[in-house]
């Protein structure tokens, strides 16, 4: 894949795999192309050569409503001056599953508010978009997703924005979910403890791939990116980790 006009490649060779229902973390730091690859599987950027599957069936090649219908996604960046209701950005998700000229129904309303209500947000249904802190935005983001009712959910970055206690919630969440998940992800305590499976990525490649214990060890770590990591096993390939800063780093 090629960005801005210049010959660089920013991914090479990858091939994963997201079994449905499971939480997918994508890591790897600054500028190793997790942002990169959670476009790709949305569809905002076409890569040079492979392709995208959805139930084996190349992404490209099914209609845009129907993607919408099955596929949801959360970028890192959101309008900050829309004039509209969190009613009204909630029932965008909506959308796929109406006729064009459809009116909004009162079963959507109903299901805009049940969103509201697990984000932890009931009865902002008339607060101002314009008026959110960015982590209420991202957090009415995601619920906008969910109303959407998608088989899979794509994330960049979605802890952008949380504080600690709503970043563990969201994770909590996401790997409750029945939805099949892939987020690209900063923070590795939130994917060794939650994400049933990991994509380390570096320089535009994936590193490995696999649960957790699996990927996270201090050497593959330090290796990557330049710190120390203690690990300690979880059940179920899970892993919690502490990090500092690597010897010899200024």
């Amino acid at each position: 894949m090629e960005a801005d006009n210049v010959s660089r490649r920013i991914l090479r060779d990858i091939t994963f795999r997201a079994p449905a229902g499971a939480f997918v973390g994508l890591l790897g730091p600054n500028g190793s192309g997790k942002s990169s690859l959670v476009r790709v599987l949305a569809g905002l950027d076409r890569p040079d050569g492979g392709r995208v599957l959805l139930d084996g069936t190349d992404r490209a090649a099914l209609p845009a409503r129907q993607v919408a219908q099955r596929v949801a996604v959360v970028g890192q960046h959101t309008p900050d001056d829309a004039d509209m209701s969190v009613l009204d950005v909630l029932l965008l998700g909506r959308i796929p599953h109406r006729s064009l000229l459809a009116p909004v129904g009162a079963g959507d309303e109903v299901k805009a508010s049940a969103a509201l209500v697990a984000a932890g947000l009931g009865g902002w249904e008339q607060r101002r978009w314009s008026s959110l802190s960015g982590g209420e935005r991202q957090r009415v983001n995601i619920a906008r997703a969910l109303v959407q009712e998608p088989e899979v959910l794509l994330l960049d970055e979605p802890t952008n924005h949380l504080d600690i206690r709503h970043r563990f919630a969201l994770a909590h969440d996401l790997a409750r979910s029945p939805v099949t998940v892939v987020a690209a992800l900063h923070e590795l305590d939130l994917a060794g403890q939650y994400c049933d499976l990991v994509v380390l990525l570096d320089a535009g490649r994936i590193v490995a791939a696999g649960t957790p214990g699996e990927v996270l060890t201090p050497e593959r770590i330090r290796t990557v990116y330049g710190v120390t990591a203690e690990v300690t096993a979880l059940p179920k390939g899970k892993v919690r980790m502490r990090l500092s800063m690597s010897a010899g780093i200024n």
